[in-house]
């Protein structure tokens, strides 16, 4: 019996533990941006934690509307709601005032929540309940923020990193993301980072606004994984902007959308296939063959993905009918 007894014990929770305590939901602790381009209109969300899928969580935005990071003492209903009312003409600072004024549920004072419009308005709340160490910077077209983080330098130096990051806004996010993780990113570890990038019919198929949404939910490198994820889909949205403008007769550009793809994603036959073509009509049959020939490397389906191409797009005539070329590229090796 006394051994039953100390073993009941030992199952009681301690007297400082609450029922409240118990059920409440984890903190999203973390560090994201927000960012708009001003050239293109893209709009983006980057974030990282030691959080499971904070991807699914944190980030929301829409194109030609803005983009929202909700964090920390999370309320999630922060990313649908502050999307609306920026579609209803709101600015980033009047949503923000109104999430906070609309916000009944516990914690408010913990929460962290940043917001960028259309127009490049940016508006930022930290509570002064968020778990420290909790802040947030901001720049003319971005705003970093973070909480439970080892210390300010994640934030300054993902704020450096995106002013000196050349390229697209999704390569720039990248950058701040990495480098406040290397400054010591969230004190608990690593799990999940993800990205959203918004633009006006950018994203691949038909009617689609999302340029890239890129979760990685549960990864001990979560930052190697998200950044080979990025390289896939930008490989994957230059190659179809290659093939959109290849349709369009414009055989410059389209190289270089081909030339892109290439470079993201090496070791994709897809990309080299399209890029030796485009080679082939901007006139260089050199780097044609090269990239052909790079292409027909460990895929079983070059030749009949090439005589599918050949067969059906007429744009292609000129190479169908160049037999020496043909003949080239069959004996090389």
């Amino acid at each position: 019996m006394k051994h039953l007894i100390a073993l009941f014990l030992l199952v009681l929770p301690t007297p400082r533990a609450s029922a409240a305590d118990l059920f409440q939901p984890p903190t999203v602790s973390t560090f994201s941006i927000v960012a708009i381009d001003p050239a293109n209109g893209d709009l983006g969300v980057a974030v990282a934690s030691r959080y499971f899928s904070a991807g699914s969580i944190v980030p929301w935005a829409t194109a030609g509307v803005g983009a929202v990071a909700t964090q920390a003492n999370v309320n999630a209903g922060y990313g649908p709601q502050g999307i609306d009312l920026l579609r209803q003409g709101l600015t980033a600072q009047q949503v923000l005032a109104k999430l906070l004024a609309d916000d009944t549920f516990p914690g408010k004072d913990g929460r962290q929540v940043a917001i960028v419009d259309a127009h490049g308005n940016i508006a930022t709340y930290t509570g002064p309940k968020a778990p420290d160490w909790a802040g947030d910077r901001q720049g003319k077209t971005w705003s970093v923020q973070g909480n439970i983080l080892v210390g300010p330098q994640v934030l300054e130096n993902m704020g450096k990193a995106f002013e000196a990051t050349q390229g697209e806004l999704a390569e720039r996010l990248y950058a701040a993301l990495k480098a406040g993780d290397d400054a010591g990113g969230d004190s608990r570890g690593r799990q999940s980072a993800a990205m959203l990038v918004v633009r006006k019919q950018g994203g691949r198929n038909i009617n689609n606004d999302r340029y890239l949404f890129l979760n990685v939910d549960d990864n001990p490198q979560p930052f190697q994984e998200l950044r080979r994820l990025l390289d896939l889909n930008l490989s994957y949205l230059h190659e179809t902007a290659a093939n959109r403008l290849l349709e369009k007769e414009n055989l410059k550009e389209s190289l270089a959308e081909a030339r892109k793809a290439a470079q993201y994603a090496p070791a994709r036959s897809s990309p080299h296939l399209t890029l030796g073509i485009l080679e082939y009509l901007n006139g260089n049959k050199e780097a044609a063959l090269k990239e052909l020939r790079e292409a027909r490397k460990g895929n079983p389906d070059f030749q009949k993905n090439l005589e599918s191409l050949l067969r059906d797009r007429a744009e292609l005539v000129r190479l169908r009918e160049d037999r020496d070329f043909l003949q080239a590229l069959s004996g090389g090796q």
